[in-house]
Order: C-alpha cells, then structure tokens, then sequence
C-alpha cells in the first residue's frame, strides 16, 4: 500500500485578463494555455515566438563568461605546442557527459588529450592530490577540469607546485576563495556577468567549447555535441529555461535522430527506443545506469561508453552498465527495506524533527538514493549515513520549503564537514559524536518546520475545460517540452466531473478510471495513487480532479490521457483556491 498523503491545493496568481485576452487572440490559444504561458513569463508574443520556436542563435556570446579569452588562449597554445591535456570530470551523469563531450572536442580539433574519473569511494568527489598526480604521471601539464574545481584552492597551488596549469569550468557556489587557475569558469563566480546562472558543468564546458570553435573560425561544429549537454542538464535538474531548455530541445533531437553508438547502446539496453526518448525517459531510465557504475565500481566505464565509436563494443559497455544498475538496486531495496525497519522500530516521525539513520555496513553508493526514498516516503527530512574511515559519512535530503544546508549550518560545530545546497547535501560526523549530533539537528529542525512545510502541496498552474482538450490544444502542449525544472508539465484542475467508471488497481499500486464532462470521457492513470479509491463516497457523483497531460497510443491514435495527481469531491459554489503568492489554507 503507498503512503496516503493529503495534500494543499495551491493555484498560481492567476494572470492580468488583459495579458491573458491579446496573447489568445494573439497566438489564437485556449485562455488556460496562454495563463500557463504568461505565470512562466512568456507575456508577450515575441517571447512566446521564442520559446515555442527555440534556435540556436538564441544562445549567449560565450565570450561573456569571466576568464574565457584566457581559458581558450590556454586551451589553443596546448595544442598548437603538442602539450599533453588531460579532462579531469566526475562520477555522476553530469561529470562523465562533461568529460566526454570534452575529450571527445579536444580530439577532434587535434588536441593530445585523455581523461580521468575520480573513484567515488576512494578519492570522493572533486580534484584530489592523487588525480593530479596520475596525470603529471602521465606527462600532463594542462588539466581541465569540469564539474568540480571551484573550491580546489589548495589542489590548484600543488598543481602549480608541480608544474601543471588548469582551467576550471564549474557551475557550484563558489567559496570565499577563488582558485588561482590559469581560468576559472564559473557564472556563479563573483564578478563574472555572464547573463544565465543555471547552466549545469557540461553546460558550462559547452560554452568553453563553443568559445574555441568561434575562435576557430567553425563554431556549427560544437552542436554535434549537445547530446552530451542534453543528458548532463536533464539528469542535474536544473532549471530548463533559456539556454538550458535551447540545448536540450537540440541535444534531444540528435539523440533521437543520430544518436553517437554509445548513447545508442544504452538506450537500447534500458529498453527504450531510439526515437522517443524525452526529459523523463533521461532521468528515469538513462541517468541511474550512467550513475550506477560511479557508485559502485569505476565512472571510466560510463565515459568509455559514451565516447565509443564502435557500436557493438558500445553494446557490451551498456551492458556492464545495465547490470551494475541492477546490482544498485538490489543494494538500494535492502537498504531502503532496512531503513525503514529502523525507522518503525525506534522512531517516533511525528515527533522526532528528522529521520537520522546510521548503519556501518551500508553501502556509500546508494545512500543518497535512500535518503530521497525516505523522504517520499516519510515527508521529512533524512539524513541516511555509513561509515567509511572511521567516520560517520552520509548524504542529507529535505522536504519543499525546508533548507537542510542552512539546518546543518547551525549544527557545523558538531560536524567535521558539510556542503550541498537547499535540498541536498553530505556531511560527515565523528562516530562518537553521532548522539550529539542527532539531538541538535533534531532540535534544529523543530524549531524550524512549520506545519504547513510539513504538508506537502500541488501547484496548480491553471484550471481547465476539459472540452478545450482538442487535437490543437495537444499539438500546443507538446511544444512546451522539454520539461523539468521551471518548466514543468502544466498541472491542471477539472472540476465538476463525473467518474465514468469505478476506480480500479492496476499494477502494485496504480490507480485506473474514467471520467466524463458535458459527456466528453477520459482515461486516467495514477502511479502510486491506489489510495485515491477511499476518496469515492457513496451519493457522491462530482469530483475536482488535478492532473497533468499525456498521450496514450490508443490502436495507433494518439488520445489524451489525464496522469492524476489527486482528487477530491467536489463541494457547491467552493471558493476559488488561494494564490501561490498567499499563505493556503
């Protein structure tokens, strides 16, 4: 049985009716489309042209990012001197796509270059001491690196020390510090004016790359490489606005139009086709194999597959792939399976601030994805933790609206060391000190939540006429792809609708119906929603129904199909739901 959540309906600000009226008559679009339009701030018909018809003309002058005229005068002296370069990436999807696409450029314009991959558990995750001594050992003497580097103050100065230069291409939250590398490319980095602040690392190594390739005199070469950007952006959730969603629209299309052999072989091994794979298929299906070899064994795996140029030697990487990925699970069921024994057995949810759970034996490679588990699961903040070294190390995850980095900064004296972001973040705390740790961060937490963080909501993003779903009204929808972060699949409400057919299981946990309006009927599907059937009350016939849209290949014709979010009766006259921007009640 799925965990039963109520949740808080929350619709968004509902847009000027002016704006609303000229951009229908405007782009001749149903109201709730252009509402969805104008709350995501495409308010006027050039930025609607813009956004349905991206190009790559769109994208910014790479030239604006602070240290790029020195990173590519850098990069070109290397090659025109023969000078041995190596890509120093990391271990997840977004590290291995930026090492590939990297190597992969430098390669093809005449580059003497190589790669290397941090081992997860032994070196853990940024530029090490020892990476940088395997590739002076391998006669480097300039490192890029990408992905990480933008806190590497002290591996930056041995380095030097040793001979080597680096350019650091980095897209995190850099420290007080800045590293004295030849060039740091960061749009976060203090002082640099470059326009767009979301992009991922290889998002940032791609601007790298197109900056040498316009200085080259052959700029159209670098969009045979925005596969490699669409599977890194896509799988780092970032935001999939401006250049982010310019890049993966075209990554996505070569990925489905001519996909290089190795991103092929390992669609085909994840069972998806060639064709029709989206934002969802990426994060679903493609990224947790990438991922998987990182977190058990060596990431090199994942980037010698990704730069294959043999499709059947691709092949068998993906497959090496698929089955680390089902190793992964199996350790992450078991873990998950033991975590929440653990938590029914000596926790109190309701009261303890946050679940906090340590074991010695369980794998560092999969607790990350445990401790997001916990959270679905649960509604709170987890901290999942194992040891390695003698000290307790572990990742923590929080809810919408709770900050879990600012939680842990108030606790940092309990800690040996901390870093992450709102959502996400790893620490490490001395075993002896767990206790204490435990008791403050619980402390913390309550004194923080609120009950209504503690309730999760739906954001609504505009209520719909379900008659208004027309072939058009689809065809429009589609173009709001590619979505993810900022730009979401819309989330609609219905209400006043009838049940054309009682609500059965399918699956483990899914939920099946019909539902009917002015005698229109749809289908709909709810993954992991069987508890929605206790909502049916007898004597009640209309229902309010949120809900995104998709398709279902229905005989070789493509209908509509409402994914269901939740439902709930519907009541006379209701009044109209509160703000996004008010408190909800």
């Amino acid at each position: 049985m799925t965990t039963k959540k109520e949740y808080r309906w929350r619709t968004a600000a509902p847009p000027p009716l002016s704006t609303v009226d000229q951009l229908c008559k405007e782009l001749s679009l149903a109201p709730s489309l252009v509402s969805v339009l104008v709350n995501r701030g495409i308010d006027t018909f050039e930025k609607a042209r813009l956004y349905f018809r991206p190009s790559l003309d769109q994208l910014y002058d790479p030239f604006l990012m602070d240290g790029m005229h020195l990173a590519v005068a850098r990069l070109l002296k290397a090659r025109s001197a023969k000078e041995k370069i190596v890509v120093y990436g990391d271990y997840d999807v977004d590290g291995t796509n930026s090492a590939s696409m990297l190597y992969s450029f430098f390669l093809d314009i005449g580059c003497d270059v190589s790669y290397y991959i941090p081992d997860r558990i032994k070196e853990g995750y940024g530029v090490t001491t020892f990476g940088i001594d395997q590739a002076k050992h391998a006669g480097a003497t300039l490192m890029v690196a990408v992905d990480c580097g933008i806190t590497a103050v002290e591996q930056v100065k041995y380095a030097t020390s040793i001979g080597m230069e680096m350019i650091i291409c980095d897209h995190h939250e850099p420290s007080d510090e800045i590293p004295q590398a030849v060039a740091v490319l960061d749009p976060l980095k203090p002082g640099c004016l470059y326009p767009f602040k979301y992009l991922c690392g290889c998002g940032v190594g791609f601007k790298f790359i197109q900056a040498i390739a316009r200085t080259l005199g052959n700029e159209s070469m670098i969009f045979q490489y925005t596969d490699f950007v669409a599977l890194a952006t896509t799988a780092d959730i970032v935001p999939l606005v401006s250049e982010n969603r310019i890049l993966v629209r075209f990554g996505l299309d070569l990925i489905n139009e001519n996909p290089r052999p190795g991103i092929r072989a390992l669609i085909e091994g994840a069972g998806l086709k060639v064709g029709s794979v989206q934002t969802g298929q990426i994060v679903f299906g493609l990224a947790p194999r990438i991922n998987a070899v990182g977190r058990l064994g060596d990431a090199k795996r994942a980037v010698e597959m990704l730069i294959s140029k043999d499709y059947h030697a691709a092949v068998e990487m993906a497959q090496v792939l698929e089955e680390e990925n089902l190793t992964r699970r199996k350790i992450d069921e078991d873990v998950f399976f033991h975590a929440q024994q653990l938590v029914e057995d000596y926790l109190e949810v309701d009261s303890d601030g946050a679940i906090i759970l340590h074991q010695e034996q369980w794998h560092p490679g999969v607790i990350g994805i445990v401790a997001s588990r916990m959270v679905e699961k649960y509604y709170r903040p987890a901290i999942m933790m194992t040891t390695v070294d003698g000290v307790a190390k572990g990742s923590a995850r929080s809810i919408a609206g709770f900050n879990i980095h600012q939680a842990l900064k108030r606790v940092e004296d309990k800690l040996l060391q901390f870093g992450g972001h709102k959502y996400a973040a790893g620490l490490s705390v001395a075993i002896d000190r767990l206790d204490e740790f435990k008791e403050a961060f619980n402390a913390v937490v309550k004194e923080l939540m609120t009950d209504e963080i503690l309730t999760p909501e739906i954001i609504i993003d505009a209520e719909l006429d379900l008659a208004d779903l027309t072939p058009k009204y689809l065809r429009v929808l589609k173009q709001f792809s590619p979505f993810g972060p900022k730009n979401m699949r819309p989330v609609f409400v219905a209400r006043n609708v009838e049940l054309a057919s009682i609500p059965r299981i399918v699956g483990k946990n899914h939920i099946r119906m019909k539902v009917k309006r002015n005698g229109l009927v749809f289908d709909c599907i709810g993954f992991g929603l069987d508890y929605l059937r206790e909502r049916i009350e007898p004597g009640i016939t209309l229902y309010d129904v949120v809900f995104s849209i998709d398709e279902s290949d229905f005989t070789g014709v493509q209908v509509p199909q409402l994914k269901l979010k939740d439902m709930r009766p519907s009541l006379p006259a209701a009044p109209a739901d509160v703000p996004a921007t008010e408190p909800a009640v």
